[in-house]
């Protein structure tokens, strides 16, 4: 375990809370700390600690990998911002983009062509982690005379198949 600034705090702000309901209890001051002191880490790491990480949306960050992109697209949004900062799909062929990215997942529907238009591919990210999170990430890459010339994120509705 790392210590940093931000776990003692944390750390210091549980000591207080647990102290204060202690005394509540009990008003002598010697039990207090002493039991506020034991009960402060079991205190943080089964209920604190849990409760921030399921209610913040803190996810890992990766440099892109075309093997762990292919393999792995439900953790692909841990990639995304090393591959949109860097702009390195910017310029490559529809053939440069098959062997870094893998076959498209769908293309974008085009109200012109009344058809899937085949130079707009998509591919899902996957799901950032978090209690309230009901979005899935995408991007979607434009190609103009066989180049990629824009790549836009963007977040779609979770939905799951329907019973009849």
């Amino acid at each position: 375990m790392i210590i940093t600034p931000l776990l003692v705090v944390f750390m210091c702000i549980v000591f207080i809370l647990v102290f204060l309901f202690i005394n509540t209890i009990d008003k002598r001051k010697w039990l207090s700390i002493l039991v506020s002191i034991a009960l402060t880490p079991v205190v943080y790491f089964y209920m604190f600690y849990p409760m921030l990480n399921i209610f913040s949306s803190y996810h890992h960050q990766k440099h892109f990998n075309s093997e762990s992109w292919i393999e792995n697209p439900a953790v692909r949004y841990e990639m995304e911002d090393a591959m949109l900062n860097t702009q390195m799909l910017i310029g490559k062929s529809k053939a440069e983009v098959l062997v870094l990215l893998g076959t498209q997942e769908w293309l974008s529907w085009s109200d012109t062509l009344k058809n899937h238009d085949a130079n707009k591919w998509n591919y899902a990210l996957g799901t950032e982690p978090g209690a309230f999170n009901a979005m899935k990430s995408c991007i979607e890459i434009t190609f103009e005379a066989n180049k990629v010339s824009a790549i836009k994120p963007y977040n779609e509705d979770i939905k799951f198949d329907a019973k009849d």
